[in-house]
């Protein structure tokens, strides 16, 4: 039997990571742009792992259906983040800037790999890092929803 992707055959009925460790990072770029027609697509598989010292892109959408095999076209560039303890990022998990809820990771984009992973972030604002005042060194964590 040749590699089978069970993401795209279909074979988790669930979400299979039960537990799991938040990634915990910080801003080490603040970002100021948005377009419209973006065009990026996210990949199918619902996890990545996220390893310490990697830095990767942050991109928020307000798009409500976007998710895992899906194209995202409204975007804002909230900046690009260091790990500082790595783990799997799932789609779905809560993302924190400083400590507020900012949205939940809708996707996952391979266009500049390997140099960085694009997260595509959904959230219900579409604003960059300038507009939120993120600042370079602030606390970006991951996390699990507690009822996931």
């Amino acid at each position: 039997m040749g590699n089978i992707d069970p993401y795209k055959a279909g074979m988790f009925k669930k979400n299979p990571y039960a537990k799991k460790q938040d990634i915990k990072g910080k801003l080490v770029v603040v970002l100021d742009g948005k377009m419209e027609n973006r065009g990026l697509q996210l990949i199918t598989p619902i996890s990545r792992c996220i390893q310490k010292y990697e830095i990767h892109e942050l991109i928020f959408t307000d798009e409500i259906e976007s998710g895992p095999g899906k194209k995202v076209d409204r975007i804002a560039y909230l900046g690009f983040f260091e790990v500082e303890q790595g783990s799997v990022m799932v789609t779905g998990d809560e993302v924190y800037l400083n400590d507020k809820l900012i949205g939940y990771i809708a996707g996952f984009d391979e266009t500049h790999m390997p140099n960085h992973l694009n997260i595509v972030i959904k959230s219900q604002q579409l604003l960059t890092g300038l507009e939120l005042d993120a600042q370079v060194g602030a606390k970006i964590c991951f996390k699990k929803p507690e009822n996931n």
